[in-house]
């Protein structure tokens, strides 16, 4: 699995060698499409958040092409959100039915779900354009990988440590600073998404970064993604109760969109807990200590 920088490599090739393997699988996916364009638009955007994180890790010496190509890669992402975000309300619907707390809530959700599919697949066919997006997104990073011959840290072993102390604690100082905004009483639904965001990061960082430690980073990292699945299932149902708000010509029974809405507030307010417990773990050590720690680690893994 080459989504990795190893201490006893340059940082220059091991940078190059991460990112144009991310960029050249959502390449690859979305012209070839193995399992169909919507799924291939998925795995592309995933990809790309993978390449993102990397360059907020190496953004304390690299801040202009950080910010750069930041601002291209995630452009291009948005632009083949549309029906992705209608797939997900799908994939929500599905955890809903999955803890039905009765018969008849789960036949009102197995219906709600067949109304979220139609309402994905009018989008899809809508969405005229996405043939043309795909190519487009194609070439972006293809730019994106050429873009990345313009960079070089010429970093040694020290400086390289130094590289990820300060980037490791900016974004954990990042994340602690949404988790404490999500803990207030009237937290807003953005503080949440800005914790899954420093999150992700976080759960990526430990991959890049396992070599100094595979069994401690892997644990962390799987704690991270747990983190981020929870907080991704609250958001989720955050977004489909807004959906269901605005287009209530969706349901065909006034009971189903009830009991949608009852299951949601149910679920969601058992997910922000979980999500709060979790994030209190994972985030759990001083941003400088764990931050000197990756330093420590760094260098005795380049020794």
């Amino acid at each position: 699995m080459s989504y990795r920088i190893r201490p006893d490599r340059a940082l220059d090739d091991e940078v190059h060698k991460a990112a144009a393997h991310q960029l050249g699988k959502a390449m690859a996916v979305l012209t070839d499409r193995p399992q169909g364009l919507h799924e291939a638009v998925h795995t592309a955007r995933k990809n790309i958040k993978r390449v993102r994180a990397l360059y907020r890790l190496i953004a304390p010496i690299a801040h202009q092409f950080q910010q750069r190509e930041n601002d291209r890669l995630r452009n291009v992402a948005l632009t083949l959100s549309g029906v992705r975000d209608a797939t997900a309300l799908i994939e929500i619907s599905h955890y809903l039915q999955a803890t039905a707390a009765s018969a008849e809530e789960l036949h009102a959700l197995a219906r709600v779900s067949d109304l979220l599919t139609a309402r994905r697949d009018r989008m899809a066919e809508a969405e005229t354009d996405l043939e043309d997006k795909a190519r487009a997104a194609v070439a972006t990073c293809a730019e994106a990988r050429e873009a990345l011959k313009e960079i070089s840290f010429n970093c040694g072993r020290r400086d390289t440590a130094r590289l990820f102390q300060k980037s490791w604690r900016k974004n954990v100082r990042k994340a602690l600073r949404a988790l404490s905004e999500c803990h207030a009483e009237a937290a807003h639904i953005e503080s949440f998404h800005d914790l899954r965001k420093r999150s992700q990061d976080y759960w990526m960082h430990h991959m890049l970064l396992r070599d100094v430690w595979p069994a401690a980073m892997h644990a962390k990292q799987l704690e991270a993604k747990a983190l981020v699945d929870v907080l991704g299932r609250y958001l989720d149902m955050s977004i489909l109760a807004d959906v269901a708000d605005r287009e209530p010509h969706l349901f065909e029974r006034n009971d189903d969109h009830a009991r949608l809405l009852e299951a949601i507030i149910s679920r969601r307010q058992s997910a922000r807990e979980e999500a709060l417990d979790r994030a209190r773990w994972v985030f759990a050590d001083k941003p400088e200590s764990e931050a000197r720690t990756i330093k420590r680690l760094w260098l005795e893994a380049a020794d």
